[in-house]
């Protein structure tokens, strides 16, 4: 299939192709990641649908999304795997999914399973004061950071939300020189040091992998 835009995946989310026995319904952010691991193993049998990425400033918006998303695709898939951490939701997620009988991905947040849980509850400590992004915010920052907060009308404003930060750690998926300067650049924009690692897809593939 043809990539998705991320404008798309940001505001609306996308709509499953039904032509698989396993569905995944993810968030917006992790389309392309999970595209990318359905084409590198032949997952001819696995549909993705996303709930706008945008969400994740709503994170109230997310269990009640998913609870209707697996409502409506359950008979048509003999499984329905969800890309969703906690996200911000409290737990609800994770009572929605078990009520459900569906099973999702472990973790906070898409920065933790990225990074691996393991290692990156090893770093928490020594992070505290890390903002992170991965490659989709890394495209996608002025949508979820700089807008939402006003900074494109008072960029005088960074230093009251992100003063206590003291680095941007850039979580790559991919090797993309273009998109390690994009990160960079927002590094710079929030007054920031930068540091870029290397996650590849982490636990989001070892997830599918063992259950797609």
């Amino acid at each position: 299939m043809t990539a998705p835009d991320d404008r798309m995946l940001t505001e609306t989310g996308l709509t499953p192709a039904g032509r698989g026995r396993v569905l995944v319904i993810g968030c917006g952010a992790l389309a392309h990641e999970i595209l990318a691991l359905k084409r590198a193993n032949g997952w001819h049998h696995l549909d993705l649908a996303c709930l706008p990425a945008i969400w994740h400033n709503h994170p109230e918006r997310i269990a009640p999304g998913i609870r209707e998303a697996v409502t409506r695709h359950r008979a048509a898939y003999d499984k329905i795997l969800v890309a969703y951490a906690d996200c911000g939701t409290g737990g609800d997620l994770a009572r929605t999914c078990a009520e459900l009988g569906v099973e999702m991905i472990e973790g906070p947040h898409c920065y933790a399973f990225f990074d691996g849980l393991d290692a990156f509850a090893a770093r928490a400590g020594d992070e505290i004061t890390a903002f992170y992004l991965t490659d989709f915010l890394a495209r996608q920052f002025d949508a979820f950071v700089w807008r939402p907060l006003g900074l494109d009308r008072h960029p005088e404003l960074t230093e009251t939300y992100f003063g206590n930060y003291d680095r941007l750690v850039f979580l790559a998926q991919t090797d993309d020189p273009a998109l390690d300067a994009r990160a960079r650049d927002c590094a710079r924009r929030l007054g920031l040091a930068y540091e870029r690692r290397a996650t590849g897809y982490g636990d989001l593939a070892r997830f599918l992998q063992e259950r797609a």
